[in-house]
């Protein structure tokens, strides 16, 4: 999967999955470029630098059409292209649907969902002067199953579904490909965080008996951004260790 000469946006790419879907794309031959709203985050870029590979920091909000526009902007300036898009920046809000706010609705909603359609119509606009480009959505498993106390961010990554099968209708003429990924209980920070006894009963459900890491998304990634996948658009594939079949 040979990436060499083309130039990948990863969103929400400081820490996690989307520093891992980074460091494989550049691995790749990509030039990457990492967005987050931290300037912390332009540590992942300094790595890849240091690494001897190409890679651009661009902080930016994904929920503002100003800061989206900007950053691409900036990358065409840097690069002079953009081949590979990865909306891969999120957030949640979690409570029960009778509790939760008008303000944890639409933050979870503005980012997650809003932010894909935001850089999805940015990047378009020179994808389609190449007619050549991978977009490639990180949706989750808990926008096909639903999860309590999840309505905002079960909403937000079922919509990206629609959105990843709507845009590769329109873009396929262009050679455009445009795929989601769904990933299940994933080794970050967030699932870090929870009990030894939670995560194994978690583990209960998923048929391998294990989390995943964000390298077996990041491999997912990679393919799809690929030209051996260029008959594959409009699809969303579970990196979930199987746990949809049995859900």
């Amino acid at each position: 999967m040979d990436l060499t000469g083309k130039t990948a946006l990863i969103t929400g790419s400081g820490r996690g999955i989307g520093k891992a879907i980074a460091q494989r794309l550049s691995d790749a031959g990509a030039k990457i470029v990492i967005n987050d709203v931290s300037d912390a985050s332009a540590a992942t870029a300094a790595e890849i630098k240091a690494a001897g590979k190409q890679s651009l920091f661009v902080k930016g909000n994904v929920s503002s059409s100003e800061d989206v526009n900007r950053m691409v902007e900036t990358i065409i300036a840097s690069f002079g292209r953009l081949d590979i898009l990865v909306n891969n920046a999120g957030i949640t809000r979690d409570q029960l649907t009778l509790r939760m706010t008008d303000e944890d609705w639409n933050a979870v909603i503005d980012v997650n969902l809003k932010g894909v359609f935001l850089c999805t119509r940015a990047a378009l606009k020179y994808m389609m002067k190449q007619r050549w480009g991978r977009i490639i959505n990180i949706s989750s498993i808990s926008g096909i199953i639903g999860n309590p106390g999840q309505v905002n961010y079960c909403a937000a990554k079922a919509g990206i579904i629609g959105i990843t099968r709507t845009v590769a209708k329109e873009m396929a003429s262009r050679q455009i490909t445009v795929n989601a990924i769904c990933p299940g209980f994933i080794q970050t920070d967030m699932t870090q965080k929870l009990s030894d006894k939670v995560k194994e009963e978690y583990s209960q459900h998923i048929p391998v008996g294990y989390f995943g890491t964000p390298q077996d998304v990041a491999e997912a990634v990679a393919f799809f951004a690929s030209e051996e996948a260029r008959y594959i658009t409009g699809q969303f594939l579970c990196v979930d260790g199987g746990m949809i079949s049995v859900w």
